[in-house]
């Protein structure tokens, strides 16, 4: 869980027409460079309406570059030894800033790359403005990791089936929904995983939502791995 809420397309050339008898030519493509790129601890931008985060949080990192077309088309680099303790979340957040029972919908879209190796998860990370509730929704995980808190069971909602957590971190509540199956792409209704929350268990009150994250949690990737979101869409108000 984040603990801190906060290419250029290259044109195909055509050359230009040759002297007569002569054919026409393809001038080879540039390569393809990022809008954005850093490496920074704390590096961050805002792009299309999303904000993008490096995000290295944890302690005993190594090193992590994030490189982005878009705020919703974005890579990361990841090379953290493979110890206990979660080590970054790269992410993208749009923020919502509406309370669950004003919220008429809320939804995303997500197609992601990554790796078969590694410890980490592809998660949502849904905060309430005040910081006081944090929702995961983990779309695929891998390896040594495991979600905060006690099983609450199992329970079908926003399109996905999930086993559901709750916990606190000593900071936050922390409900977190693991995808029973791994997926690489997918939409979640995430209104009816709020009003679950809210309004079947009263876990939480009329909380206005903030942010709305979506990246990486690596608690391990030594030697280096990639982690890609080919796209990601947040939607709704």
């Amino acid at each position: 869980m984040t603990r801190h809420p906060r290419r250029i397309l290259t044109r195909l050339l055509l050359a230009p027409t040759l002297a007569a008898g002569a054919a026409l030519g393809l001038a080879s493509a540039p390569a393809q460079a990022a809008v954005w790129s850093t490496c920074d601890q704390w590096g961050n931008t805002t792009l299309d309406g999303y904000t993008l985060y490096n995000n290295i949080w944890g302690s005993g990192a190594g090193s992590q570059c994030v490189s982005a077309d878009s705020g919703t088309k974005w890579s990361v680099r990841a090379d953290h030894p493979n110890t206990s303790g979660i080590k970054s979340y790269p992410n993208s957040k749009k923020v919502i800033g509406k309370p669950v029972d004003s919220l008429s919908s809320l939804k995303s879209s997500y197609d992601v790359k990554v790796p078969s190796a590694g410890d980490y998860n592809s998660s949502y990370d849904i905060w309430d403005t005040d910081y006081d509730y944090e929702i995961m929704l983990w779309v695929n995980y891998n390896g040594n990791v495991g979600p905060l808190g006690t099983s609450q069971g199992t329970v079908s909602l926003g399109g996905h089936t999930w086993a559901v957590y709750k916990g606190t971190n000593g900071a936050n509540e922390v409900f977190s929904f693991l995808r029973t199956s791994d997926s690489s792409s997918g939409t979640v209704d995430i209104l009816p995983i709020l009003k679950w929350i809210k309004n079947t268990k009263g876990w939480m009150g009329n909380e206005t939502i903030g942010d709305v994250q979506f990246g990486y949690e690596i608690s391990g990737s030594a030697g280096g791995l990639d982690f890609t979101t080919n796209s990601l869409t947040v939607s709704g108000g």
